[in-house]
């Protein structure tokens, strides 16, 4: 057969030029959420602001799908990143899905609270968020060295299996 220009015109396929499949935006959140003072490559809103535009601009996109890697950092530029994916996300009317890979923890859990929904691993370590602070107190020479100890907690799980406290069942269970 002979290859002209209406030969090979019939073999495009013109019904998906017409109706194009949906697409699914991937949005990679990768590494430290901080200011790009600090880290040069780092998750922030300045680094990711042209790249969070572009993903709700894709053709014919019909979600947004964020994987997120991420052990934290930053509050501010995470809450800045989560508010410019909802308010892009609400405008275009394009639903977000958040994907946790290896980690997702602290600023990187947040990152993910700017999906519909938040898909994990088993294995990913996904949460934390909040601080711990942990010290110790000297009244009265400790009084006579009977050492206290205090912890601060921003939740009632943060502490679990402290060396300094009784052994709790419930906790032991929990971590197993």
């Amino acid at each position: 057969m002979k290859k002209t220009f209406r030969n090979l015109i019939s073999k495009l396929p013109i019904d998906a030029l017409a109706n194009p499949a949906p697409v699914v935006a991937v949005l990679p959140l990768e590494g430290i959420i901080g200011s790009s003072g600090r880290f040069s490559n780092a998750i922030n809103l300045a680094n990711l602001e042209d790249k969070i535009t572009e993903a709700f601009e894709v053709y014919n996109v019909k979600a947004i799908a964020l994987t997120i890697n991420s052990p934290g950092g930053s509050p501010v530029q995470s809450e800045l990143i989560v508010k410019r994916i909802r308010e892009l996300s609400k405008e275009k009317e394009i639903p977000v899905y958040a994907f946790a890979e290896d980690v997702a923890a602290s600023g990187g859990y947040m990152l993910a609270l700017a999906g519909e929904e938040i898909y994990a691993h088993q294995a990913s370590i996904v949460g934390s968020i909040g601080v711990i602070n942990a010290g110790f107190g000297y009244p009265a020479a400790i009084e006579k060295l009977g050492i206290e100890r205090r912890v601060y907690t921003a939740g009632e799980s943060k502490s679990l299996l402290d060396p300094f406290k009784p052994e709790v069942e419930k906790d032991v269970k929990m971590m197993k």
